[in-house]
């Protein structure tokens, strides 16, 4: 009999196959040139709504970039996407067809989640580098299936959990490693809100708008009635699409947690919530408390969607709690509170740019083949807790995690939420 095979090795050993989902699709795409240190980096755009087009706007500020290409299935997005490219960029309607050009060195990725990972293998088969936007998929399979495909073909992958590259980001991170907080036993990490009392709302399903190829937005997803909710932005309330707000915003706060305390998975994820009081058609939670175990601390992610009182005057943040003192961290700066008669010093710092320093790391990358600063395994790392949350929470169950074959090690049904089917002709 053969050896048995963890699904780990079996990814890893499939990464060929993985990386070939939209060549199955399309019959073959073409390599791209590899981008020399002093030419302009011809960039293309898949997926041209808000996040996109604004990270398009980043690029477009680098001398060095130009934006040769954008694709998108919503004909109203396409136009839009034209136009704040400079209004010369060829448009698409199929991302295959962009990645056929021999021409375009990299590619951004601001597709809705269920579509990340579709895109991305694809373009690095493709020969091209990749900005994807968080988080990075909708199962931690397929994070791992990308992961494989960025080192079979040798390409930059960057996401775009972009506090990484906010300078008071790295400054709060120094701070916690240099043990200026003492021993550091609690995280915290948290977005409160009140979308009281309609939340998203309850339109009812109906025909796609003429603009929209529906179809070909679902991708992979399962075939379901058109709903206006079920398209641009909301989405992310879906289950087949996203994974509502831990995904959503605890992908950026999970991982600056991550990277100071200096580790990349949970031993074991506990969860509580649900949809206890928006009255909408959304599926993910309205309220939720994961509890994470980590080697020596504990990490809380917290979200409430009915209620904004904040903590400690902030509606989303991080916390380090140690013996000697506490850092608060978000986008706008930072603060260490010291603990009484702990010796413990004060110390404050505001806010520094992160898009575009996020961007020109990626482009600074792309010319000298070293990894960027989000690698696509830091942050599949720093999703798979996300799904860990929303794993623990729909099986109601405290779940313990295997780091090296990525798998739930207590609770075998679990581990089928690891990864979602597919709906044909795609396929991972």
């Amino acid at each position: 009999m053969p050896e048995p095979i963890n699904r780990r090795d079996f990814l890893r050993k499939a990464g060929g196959a993985a990386a070939g989902i939209a060549l199955a699709q399309a019959g073959g795409v073409l390599r791209a040139q590899q981008a020399s240190p002093n030419e302009k980096i011809i960039v293309g755009l898949i997926g041209g709504g808000g996040q996109g087009t604004g990270d398009m706007g980043y690029f477009r500020a680098n001398p060095d970039v130009e934006i040769a290409a954008v694709c998108d299935i919503d004909q109203t997005h396409l136009r839009a996407a034209v136009e704040r490219a400079g209004g010369k960029a060829t448009p698409y309607s199929d991302f295959r067809k962009l990645l056929e050009r021999k021409d375009i060195d990299a590619v951004i990725v601001g597709t809705p989640d269920h579509w990340h990972a579709l895109v991305t293998i694809a373009a690095c088969e493709a020969s091209k580098d990749v900005y994807c936007e968080k988080p990075v998929a909708t199962s931690i399979g397929e994070g791992r299936a990308m992961v494989n495909a960025a080192r079979r073909y040798g390409r930059v992958v960057q996401v775009g959990t972009q506090q990484r590259s906010g300078a008071h980001f790295q400054r709060a991170v120094e701070i916690v490693r240099s043990g200026a907080l003492g021993k550091v036993m609690l995280c915290r990490a948290w977005n409160v809100e009140n979308k009281m009392p309609d939340g998203i709302g309850n339109p009812p399903d109906g025909t796609p708008p003429p603009e929209l190829d529906y179809d070909m937005w679902l991708g992979p997803a399962p075939k379901r009635p058109y709903n206006p909710n079920r398209s641009h932005y909301t989405f992310r309330y879906f289950w087949d699409y996203a994974g509502g707000k831990i995904t959503d915003w605890g992908a950026h706060l999970i991982d600056i947690l991550h990277w100071g305390m200096g580790v990349d998975a949970p031993l074991a994820v506990a969860a509580s919530g649900g949809k206890y009081v928006i009255p909408d058609n959304r599926e993910t939670p309205d309220t939720q408390e994961v509890i994470y175990d980590y080697p020596g601390f504990t990490l809380v992610y917290s979200f409430r969607g009915a209620n904004e009182r904040d903590m400690d005057g902030h509606s989303y943040g991080m916390q380090f709690h140690g013996t000697k003192a506490t850092l608060f961290v978000d986008r706008g700066g930072f603060e260490v509170t010291p603990e009484e008669d702990m010796g413990g010093q004060a110390m404050t710092g505001g806010g520094s740019p992160q898009n575009e320093p996020h961007v020109r790391n990626f482009l600074d990358c792309v010319k000298s083949r070293e990894r960027p600063i989000c690698d696509i395994e830091i942050a599949h790392r720093s999703t798979t807790a996300c799904h860990l949350g929303n794993i623990a929470l729909l099986t109601g169950r405290k779940i313990t995690w295997d780091r090296e074959k990525e798998r739930i090690t207590n609770d075998e049904a679990a581990n089928r939420l690891l990864i979602k089917p597919y709906r044909a002709p795609w396929h991972l």
